[in-house]
């Protein structure tokens, strides 16, 4: 990745909708603009970012000044974001960086299971048609009319 990739990939916030939030942030708004892109409360980031502090120091304000250097701040406009089918909830979601969908494995035995529910549910339906309760069903539902 060139330079100048990095830098329009970093405006577009990597195509993650990582993007520092100056307007709720306190210093650089990196931990608001975590807490935007993992969609949870801007006190719990900080309140991880301090407890790193605690352990590590050093290398916590590092990675803060780098991640505040990486991360370009929040356009004012809309925002254009990548979405990812989620199949759990039936719906795109926001692409986000640590959320990785099924292995195709996966994903191939969660449809095998939706699609042995479907035909059972067909083979229900054509036992049902093809008994003479049906028959007796809609002759009764005949003499209703």
């Amino acid at each position: 990745m060139t330079k100048k990739e990095f830098w329009q990939r970093r405006r577009e916030g990597f195509g993650m909708n990582l993007y520092r939030n100056k307007k709720d942030g306190w210093l650089g708004g990196v931990c608001a603009g975590l807490a935007d892109h993992f969609n949870i409360e801007p006190w719990i980031a900080r309140l991880i970012v301090v407890a790193g502090f605690m352990f590590f120091g050093f290398l916590t304000m590092l990675a803060y000044i780098g991640a505040c250097v990486a991360m370009a701040p929040r356009p004012k406009g809309p925002v254009q974001q990548e979405y990812q089918y989620d199949e759990n909830s039936h719906q795109d979601r926001p692409r986000n960086l640590f959320r990785y969908g099924e292995s195709p494995s996966e994903r191939l035995s969660t449809a095998q299971e939706r699609l042995n529910r479907v035909l059972s549910r067909v083979e229900r339906m054509e036992q049902y048609v093809t008994s003479k309760r049906y028959e007796l069903d809609r002759e009764f539902s005949k003499i209703q009319d």
